[in-house]
């Protein structure tokens, strides 16, 4: 059985803020120890920890080569693709939990 695997982009202040794409099998468990400060790191650093966007890629090797995709893009690509279903860059995390 293949595992599940999910992409997500956090951020801690729209537009302008830091970024961080991650790749994981359990989306909302992982976004609940970025919120909770669980995982030390960049993301714990810079206070990244509301979710912009996500993509279930079905399994965790796809969503390996989808990360490494978004992760050789340009800051830009990131912002556009949040803004392409989170224009006004709500924290979905409240859809997710």
């Amino acid at each position: 059985m293949k595992k599940q695997g999910y992409i997500y982009i956090l951020f801690n202040t729209p537009k302008t803020g830091a970024l961080y794409v991650g790749v994981t099998s359990n989306l909302v468990k992982r976004v609940h120890e970025h919120k909770e400060k669980l995982i030390d790191g960049f993301t714990k650093v810079y206070d990244i920890d509301k979710l912009g966007y996500y993509e279930d890629c079905g399994d965790i090797e796809s969503a390996i080569k989808r990360e490494k995709q978004i992760k050789g893009g340009s800051r830009k690509d990131k912002i556009n693709l949040i803004q392409s279903v989170n224009p006004n860059w709500n924290d979905l995390s409240n859809d997710i939990f």
